[in-house]
């Protein structure tokens, strides 16, 4: 199974500048994350930044780097400024691990790549977890996806999707209504360099902007998402912990 993994790792976050040179543990969060896709079945690992400081000690811990614009709007843009500039083909497959997920595990990061090899219809592969709880269903920042019942995405949203008619005009709300399974949608993705390519030269779509997924702007343009239920599930809620306990 050949992919590559490339690590997008912007300094100037609104929410956290300079977030993934924040130090854990001892190491810089984006040295975590480039350790973890080194223990997956990647035949190339590469940051991917627009800031010297971030190429500096990436290439302190023996990482390859690819400077890429500030100007970009998206990691997808960057992400097809790196194989651009690299010279990727075409049939090439790219998964896109973010720079601030220290404990992605690497079985998901080979699990989505070899969803997409193995649907050669689909453009993007990506994963989703079960939601267990009510909070989550309605919370905004909680993006759901709905697929049909060949794992192809039909729709993502930040609302709770599909509805709950009937246990929510019930008010029953306490507890997770039955009759199906909520997928939250995790944000690791897998990309033919072809869709890489087309993507930039789309305009925004309108539900793209509505939801603030960019991902709807592929789907909008027909393409197929392959989704599947992650085989272990990132740990996000721990990051904050790890960084509170240096």
């Amino acid at each position: 199974m050949a992919f590559t993994v490339v690590i997008p790792a912007r300094f100037a976050s609104t929410r956290f500048p300079g977030k993934p040179l924040v130090d854990v543990l001892g190491k810089p969060m984006v040295q975590h994350v480039y350790e973890r896709a080194l223990e997956s079945e990647a035949k190339r690992i590469i940051i991917a930044t627009d800031h010297e400081q971030i190429a500096e000690v990436a290439a302190g811990f023996g990482a390859e780097v690819c400077m890429t614009s500030a100007s970009h709007q998206s990691g997808t843009d960057r992400l097809q400024e790196v194989v651009s500039t690299l010279g990727f083909d075409d049939s090439e497959v790219v998964v896109n691990v973010q720079g601030d997920e220290p404990l992605i595990p690497p079985r998901i990061i080979n699990q989505v790549a070899k969803n997409l090899i193995e649907h050669a219809d689909a453009g993007i592969a990506t994963l989703s977890e079960t939601i267990h709880s009510v909070d989550s269903l309605i919370n905004p920042n909680v993006v759901k996806v709905v697929c049909d019942e060949a794992g192809r995405a039909l729709y993502f949203s930040r609302a709770a999707m599909p509805w709950p008619r009937d246990a929510f005009m019930q008010g029953v709300t306490a507890s997770m209504p039955s009759g199906y399974a909520w997928q939250r949608h995790i944000g690791l993705y897998a990309y033919r360099v072809s869709l890489l390519n087309d993507f930039v030269t789309w305009p925004v779509a309108a539900i793209e902007t509505t939801e603030s997924l960019e991902q709807l702007r592929a789907l909008w343009k027909g393409v197929r998402i392959q989704v599947a239920i992650a085989e272990e599930a990132p740990l996000q809620e721990s990051i904050p912990l790890m960084i509170c306990s240096v």
